[in-house]
């Protein structure tokens, strides 16, 4: 049943997305160098690794300027290590700013719910070298595919910590219902709207 929502959910939406993901190429082609796409290797279910797919929001070089900004910045290098983001992240470009704060940048990732790698609503994907930040968590995560959105996102969001998404992911496996996913679906559509958690 889960699978079946997911598939004809995702279908819609990039039907009917089509036109806006053809406008914010343009944006974000315009505003700086590099792809309009972002592929970046996560784990998904049985610890499969697959593609996610987004919209480019940061420069090209973003992995260089993240290392050195973090080597310059011992308070930003202490944020980065609770919660694995930025406040003000210096790897993000002008229209990966406004991406990010109605978390538009995630919405090609219904080819990779449509493909089977994600859900709708599930953990949210993590890259391998996350995998050990989990800690027992990682033995629930792998259970089920990771998703476009989560528990995570509607308690919190990039405002909890690194340890607390997992616990999260870990609860809503656990916890798991069709009821669930539809309050976290409805949930996640006010906290875009509001723009809670998002940078």
């Amino acid at each position: 049943m889960k699978r079946f929502i997911d598939i004809v959910l995702s279908a819609l939406g990039l039907i009917f997305l089509l036109p806006f993901f053809g406008l914010m190429a343009l944006l974000i082609a315009l505003d700086s160098r590099g792809g309009v796409f972002y592929l970046q290797p996560r784990i998904g279910r049985n610890s499969e690794t697959f593609d996610v797919i987004k919209f480019r929001t940061m420069y090209k070089n973003a992995d260089k300027i993240l290392e050195r900004e973090l080597k310059l910045n011992s308070e930003l290098k202490e944020e980065w290590n609770c919660y694995q983001k930025l406040k003000r992240d210096p790897r993000v470009t002008r229209v990966g700013r406004l991406l990010r704060r109605f978390s538009l940048d995630e919405l090609p990732q219904l080819w990779n719910v449509l493909k089977g790698e994600m859900s709708l609503v599930g953990p949210r994907p993590i890259t391998a070298e996350q995998c050990e930040l989990y800690g027992k968590s990682y033995e629930e995560y792998v259970k089920v595919p990771p998703g476009m959105t989560g528990l995570w996102q509607v308690s919190g969001r990039n405002y909890t910590t690194f340890v607390r998404r997992a616990e999260l992911d870990s609860e809503y496996i656990q916890r798991w219902s069709i009821g669930l996913d539809i309050y976290i679906l409805f949930k996640t559509i006010e906290i875009v709207f509001w723009q809670q958690g998002a940078f």
